[in-house]
């Protein structure tokens, strides 16, 4: 097989497997080099250590029951924009192998990119399915997302020509989709803050007589007559 396509599938598979689970992605990829089912890229070969392998395993534990709940994945996918998208790029620079460090550089500013765009597409998406008041959709959701990253990254290891047809229709559906995602997260803020603009509205002042209106005949302000 051409090792440049396999070199293509697995920097982008890498890159874009992270932006969406991250953990799930270095588990894998370690997991299989350590057993030989692939032979990683010198750069990656510290995956298969037992110590990155217990770490990423462990963080995605964490992250599993994280991203099944309703809010608090939102939150953990805030906080991952500034963990999953570097990531990406490192990865994906690494994934290219010993090779000129312009390549590599290319690598990165490219994988780098990829993670963003898999990881806006995810983070909005949760967004929305969060309007939604029962929590099955995001268990849903985040399963099929855990099957899409070990099924991408197994069929850009074993399969590169298939991935890189894939990854393409991905690249053409989140360019349909993103739009169309931000508009939804506009409408949904904009319905909150008008629910909140409702509930701090003062309420109108009473329109009885005043407390001076209200005093006898013939007596001022002061109650002298």
């Amino acid at each position: 097989m051409d090792p440049i396509v396999q070199t293509i599938a697995l920097t982008m598979g890498v890159a874009w497997a992270s932006g969406i689970n991250l953990y799930a992605a270095i588990f894998m990829l370690g997991y299989l080099g350590m057993t030989g089912d692939i032979t990683l890229p010198p750069d990656l070969q510290v995956l298969s250590d037992p110590l990155v392998l217990f770490a990423a395993g462990f963080m995605y534990c964490v992250e599993f029951f994280a991203d099944k709940t309703p809010g608090v994945d939102t939150g953990w996918d805030a906080i991952h924009s500034f963990i999953r998208i570097p990531a990406g790029a490192v990865l994906a620079a690494g994934a290219v192998g010993d090779v000129s460090q312009a390549a590599q550089i290319a690598a990165g500013l490219v994988g780098g990119t990829l993670a963003a765009t898999s990881h806006a597409t995810k983070a909005g998406s949760r967004v929305l399915i969060n309007s939604s008041p029962e929590p099955f959709s995001n268990w849903a959701a985040s399963i099929g997302e855990d099957i899409a990253v070990i099924a991408g990254l197994w069929t850009a290891l074993h399969h590169p020509w298939l991935f890189i047809v894939l990854l393409a229709l991905f690249i053409l559906l989140v360019a349909w989709l993103l739009p169309r995602i931000w508009r939804g997260i506009r409408r949904l803020f904009a319905f909150v803050g008008r629910l909140l603009g409702r509930k701090r509205e003062p309420e109108p002042p009473s329109a009885g007589p005043s407390h001076e209106n209200r005093l006898p005949p013939g007596t001022n302000s002061t109650g002298d007559p």
